[in-house]
C-alpha cells in the first residue's frame, strides 16, 4: 500500500530556485527507503518539505491519498509525518524523561506510561538515563532519545536526517534494527544517510538524489552488490 507520495514536487527556500525539482517518489507502508546523494543534493530540503517545515514551490505531497497543505508542519504531524532532524532538536536542559513526556502530552496516565515503556524497549540504554539532562548525554544517546521521542508520536511516515552524524559505527549498528522493527509495524521510513553501506544494509530500496533530481533508484540488495552504479550517479550520470 502506498503511504507517501510526492508528485512533481518542487521544494526549496523563498526567493531562490528550487533545490528539489519535479520529484516523483512513492514509499510503501512497511518500507525503509534510503535517500542518498552528495552534499547539496537536496536531501534535507526534501525532508523538511515533507514535514511541512518548508512550503512546497510546486507539486504535492500526500499521505494515504490525502494531499497535505504546503508549509503546515502541524498538518503534517496530524497526518503522521514525523521528522528526526540532523540536529536532533532536543530540549537540552530537560531530562530524558521530560523530553519523552512532551511527545505524549494529552494522553491518559495509563496510556502515556504504556507508550513510554514500549518505546524504551527499543532503547534500553535510556532507562538508567531518564533523570539526566539531554545535553549531558553522549551523541549516541541523544540520537536514541530523538528517535524515541519521534516514535512516541506514532508516526505513519518517519523521516530521519543523517542518522549516523557524529556517531561511532558500533552505535549506529545498535540503532539500525530499531528502524526495521518500526517498518515491520507498517510505518514508512525515509532515511538520509551519508554512509552508503550502512544505509543499504537497513533499507529495502535506495534513491540517489543529485542536484534535486532522482538519478537512480533500485532495491538496496541489488545496489549493495554494485556500488559503482551509485558512484556513477553521484558523479552526475544516469542509470
Amino acid at each position: 500500500m502506498t503511504l507517501l507520495e510526492c508528485t512533481d514536487l518542487d521544494a526549496g527556500y523563498a526567493r531562490s530556485a528550487p533545490c528539489v525539482r519535479d520529484l516523483n517518489i512513492t514509499v510503501q507502508a512497511g518500507e525503509v527507503v534510503a535517500l542518498l546523494g552528495p552534499n547539496g543534493a537536496g536531501k534535507t530540503t526534501l525532508l523538511m518539505s515533507l514535514a511541512g517545515l518548508l512550503p512546497g514551490l510546486g507539486g504535492s505531497v500526500s499521505v494515504s491519498g490525502t494531499v497535505l497543505p504546503s508549509g503546515k508542519p502541524r498538518a503534517a504531524v496530524r497526518a503522521g509525518v514525523v521528522l528526526v532532524p540532523d540536529d536532533r532538536a532536543l530540549f537540552r536542559r530537560l531530562t530524558v524523561e521530560k523530553n519523552l513526556r512532551l511527545a505524549i502530552r494529552g494522553r491518559g496516565r495509563r496510556a502515556a506510561r504504556e507508550s513510554l515503556e514500549q518505546v524504551l524497549q527499543h532503547f534500553p540504554a535510556l532507562n538508567p538515563r531518564l533523570g539526566v539532562a539531554a545535553g549531558q548525554l553522549s551523541g549516541g544517546e541523544q540520537q536514541m532519545l530523538a528517535i524515541a521521542r519521534a516514535l512516541l508520536q506514532r508516526p505513519r511516515v518517519l523521516l530521519i536526517d543523517e542518522l549516523s552524524m557524529g556517531l561511532a559505527p558500533v552505535v549506529v549498528q545498535s540503532i539500525l534494527p530499531v528502524l526495521r522493527d518500526v517498518a515491520a509495524s507498517g510505518t514508512a521510513v525515509i532515511l538520509v544517510e551519508q554512509h552508503v553501506r550502512l544505509a543499504l544494509e537497513v533499507s529495502d530500496r535506495a534513491i540517489v538524489l543529485v542536484h534535486g533530481q532522482v538519478r537512480l533508484t533500485d532495491d538496496s540488495s541489488v545496489l549493495a552488490h554494485d556500488l559503482g552504479r551509485i558512484e556513477h550517479a553521484y558523479l552526475g550520470g544516469s542509470d
